[in-house]
Parts: C-alpha cells; sequence; structure tokens
C-alpha cells in the first residue's frame, strides 16, 4: 500500500469512511441488510444523488487532452465540496479518488498521466461516503471524441443491458434475472460480459451482500423490499476473459487486449418495482 503521506489531502471536518486511516476494510457481514425505514431510504438517495452528479462532472471532463490524474483531482474536490469523502480513496490501499479504466482496462483502473485520445472508451467509477455514513456508487462510460462503430456500440449495449435488468426485477423476481437479460443482451451484439467482477449490497457499508453476477447463473435469491445493491455490467467486445496487472495489482485488463465498457446503477427494492438511486436528477430515465 501507498504511504498515507502520498494520499490526496481531504479536509478535517469531513466524516471518513473505517478504511481511510489505515486501508484496511473489515470483513463482509454474512447478512443481507434491508433499508425500508424513511431515514434508511434517505441517506441512500442522498449518497446515491450525489455519486450520480459527480459522475456527471467526471464524464463531463472526459475529452481529448486531459489526463485521468486531472479527472480525479476534479473528482476529489467536488466530492470534498459537498462534505463527504471520496470513497476509493484508500480502500484497500487505492491510492486515488476515482477509478479511470480506458479502453482495454475493464475496471479499477487508477487514474494515470497519459492523456485521453479520441476514440478512447474511457470508463469513470465515482463513489462517496456521506456525512451520514452510507456509501453512493455508480459508473459510466464516455467514448472519448470521435468513436469507431464497435465502441459506440459496445457503450450503448452496455447501458441497454443495466437498463433492462433493472426494468425486470422487483420484489418477488430472483436475483438471477439480472444475469440472465445481461448475457442474453450482450450475446444478441455479439459481446461478452465479464465474471469476475459483480454487483454488491451497499449501505452503510461499501460492499455488502448480496452479490449481483450479469451473466446466467444459479444463485437463487428472492428480492425483497428494502434490498440495496449495485448492478454494473462489463462488456468486451472481445473475449471476457480478464487479468489483474502486474505492476500495480489494481487495474483489471481483457487477458486478449479487447475494449470493454461498463455502466453502474445502485437500485433500492421497492414494495412494487425498484428504486433507482443513482438516476440523474435532471434528466431521469427511471420515474
Amino acid at each position: 500500500t501507498m504511504r498515507a503521506s502520498a494520499l490526496r489531502a481531504v479536509p478535517k471536518h469531513i466524516v471518513r469512511p473505517p478504511y481511510a486511516a489505515n486501508g484496511i476494510v473489515e470483513p463482509t457481514p454474512n447478512i443481507i441488510f434491508l433499508h425500508k425505514k424513511p431515514e434508511e431510504k434517505e441517506g441512500l438517495r442522498t449518497a446515491g444523488c450525489l455519486a450520480r452528479k459527480v459522475l456527471d462532472l467526471a464524464c463531463s471532463l472526459a475529452v481529448p487532452g486531459v489526463k485521468p490524474t486531472e479527472i480525479d483531482l476534479k473528482v476529489h474536490e467536488a466530492i470534498c465540496a459537498e462534505g463527504a469523502y471520496p470513497a476509493p480513496l484508500n480502500y484497500r490501499g487505492f491510492p486515488k479518488s476515482v477509478c479511470s479504466s480506458v479502453n482495454n482496462a475493464v475496471c479499477h483502473g487508477i487514474p494515470n498521466d497519459t492523456p485521453l485520445e479520441s476514440g478512447d472508451i474511457a470508463k469513470f467509477d465515482v463513489s462517496v461516503y456521506t456525512k451520514n455514513g452510507y456509501f453512493g456508487d455508480n459508473c459510466g462510460t464516455v467514448v472519448v471524441g470521435e468513436g469507431d462503430e464497435t465502441a459506440v456500440r459496445l457503450a450503448a449495449t452496455t447501458k441497454r443491458a443495466l437498463d433492462e435488468a433493472i426494468r425486470a426485477i422487483g420484489p418477488g423476481v430472483c436475483l438471477t434475472k439480472v444475469g440472465e437479460v445481461i448475457e442474453d443482451i450482450a450475446s444478441s451484439e455479439g459481446f461478452e460480459s465479464v465474471k469476475a467482477y459483480c454487483g454488491h449490497g451497499i449501505g452503510k457499508g461499501f460492499h455488502l451482500l448480496p452479490y449481483v453476477q450479469h451473466f446466467r447463473n444459479d444463485t437463487e435469491l428472492e428480492l425483497h423490499e428494502g434490498m440495496t445493491f449495485t448492478i454494473e455490467p462489463m462488456l468486451t467486445e472481445g473475449k471476457q476473459d480478464t487479468r489483474v496487472s502486474s505492476e500495480d495489482n489494481w487495474t483489471v485488463f481483457t487477458v486478449d487486449g479487447s475494449r470493454a465498457a461498463q455502466y453502474e446503477h445502485m437500485v433500492l427494492v421497492t414494495s412494487d418495482g425498484v428504486e433507482v438511486l443513482t438516476d440523474s436528477p435532471t434528466d431521469p430515465e427511471f420515474s
């Protein structure tokens, strides 16, 4: 892990998650939390709304010539300005405040100084920890400048897979529906869905149960009102097999070098469907 002194400073008054000081993350509790109280839902909504606002900022900055490190700084400042903590920072020693993964980097990329170029497929994963102790988490893809047809189709298909998976779930539905919908949509366009990384429960912990797989699977879990989790499909234009960088021990790459796209929402199961906690505040897609 990097020395704490190498990490970007967070103003003293900001409430920090337990791992902020030493990078150590507690084991995942073996329980699925249900968020039903008004103050719990409000805490989740605030976190989701902030995460989305800052994701929109990150994506708006992704133009040719801009360095991911510059986007990292802006994201860090924007989250701190809202009185929240950038959740990736020192999570298991992660050195930055946003994940930025370009082209064949699938996820967990560390922002670097390589300027974005026209045609790049850039993924930004923005997550926050609010003063009320809730995490918000979402991810988006930007085809920088002018992208080729496959890049544009890959991003659009990943977004559609996420949106359709969300529309397919609600109380009483089996969680496996998510993987089924995503894999079907990916296959229909000749893409593959990454198997090694999944969505997760979220709330007062960053990564909680249930784990959400983005491919056909046999995990049986009936959804209930109050469950809160992320759905975050990663689709590849080639094979879905991945490897972790031996240089930084974080960045996940496709083995075959093919490019990937990812989108992520955070959802709350309601009495009659789901609420998308990271929907756009200005231009909601789910109502």
